[in-house]
């Protein structure tokens, strides 16, 4: 017997899935500017460990919301293989935030779906069409306006900007294939619980005890990114991917904007515009990925 077709989402859930992800590019954003602030005094790796920490304290009180039976899982291994690359992500990119300007972070950052898509082809064996490729080489292009190649040489906070999107990108290849049997609140406990300890390995190499200013810092950057990611899995739950993508770009205004006001930089023009044609490439494989998945829905309800 076939599924019955998903019901057509309200205008209200729509409005309430752009909220979410609204609330989670402001939470992501001083999360950021929060833990930049703080890599003056503490070294980035026990910031990973503490951004982790808190973020428990965040999601273990939604469990009894949600119910217990939620941490169900016959895909142990596969969450572990998620907060294995998800910790060196985090790793290298609070490291990045300490040697790039943050809207340039931001900006390189929207090419992680890019090089998921291609990492899909690679290791999944998925089928792109030539569409598909050609926003990849545009995103690239994009890339190319940023780091600017050829007029002063790509430094070192740009390489290890790409190289936390490229773990990130691998990061949401794990979270697309656990999404399809494991529940959003799962997929977040797991990663959470599971990080916390992986994460403390590389800390105690640079480990120093925060004073209690640090401390709070600390927590709020913790339990910022434990409510962004919450904030996320909601918006996922409300509407489509392709329906609230485009609002993620407001991210880059958010972190321009704080980063202004708090740390003096201006973001560069090319930075702006190399940003929005990665965005932009990055928006039109996630609508065309909804198109083919609501066609083969098609396909099997016929």
């Amino acid at each position: 017997m076939q599924d019955p077709p998903p019901e057509p989402r309200s205008l209200s859930s729509v409005i309430l899935g752009i909220a979410y992800m609204l609330g989670m590019t402001f939470l992501s954003a001083i999360m950021n500017s929060a833990a930049r602030h703080v890599t003056e005094t503490i070294h980035p790796f026990e910031i990973v460990f503490f951004r982790n920490l808190f973020s428990i304290l965040f999601v273990l009180p939604l469990l009894p919301r949600y119910g217990w039976a939620t941490l169900k899982t016959q895909r142990f291994r596969t969450h572990i293989g998620r907060a294995c690359l998800n910790v060196v992500n985090m790793l290298l990119f609070f490291t990045a935030i300490t040697m790039t300007p943050l809207a340039e972070v931001v900006a390189l950052g929207f090419s992680a779906p890019i090089i998921a898509t291609f990492l899909a082809v690679i290791i999944l064996g998925e089928v792109v069409g030539w569409r598909r490729w050609t926003a990849i080489l545009v995103a690239f292009g994009g890339a190319l306006i940023i780091l600017q190649p050829g007029v002063d040489s790509v430094t070192l906070g740009q390489g290890v900007t790409l190289m936390a999107a490229a773990t990130w990108a691998g990061c949401l290849l794990f979270i697309k294939a656990l999404s399809r049997t494991e529940h959003s609140i799962t997929i977040v406990t797991y990663a959470t619980v599971l990080m916390t300890p992986l994460s403390l390995v590389p800390a105690l190499f640079v480990w120093q005890w925060p004073n209690f200013h640090e401390f709070l810092w600390l927590a709020f950057i913790g339990i910022s990114g434990g409510c962004a990611q919450f904030f996320l899995a909601q918006a996922l739950h409300e509407t489509d991917l392709s329906v609230i993508m485009p609002f993620d770009f407001t991210k880059l205004i958010w972190v321009s904007l704080i980063a202004f006001l708090f740390f003096g930089e201006i973001p560069e023009l090319t930075t702006w515009i190399g940003g929005a044609v990665i965005f932009a490439a990055g928006l039109y494989i996630a609508q065309r990925e909804a198109a083919k998945e609501d066609a083969e829905r098609d396909e099997l309800e016929r």
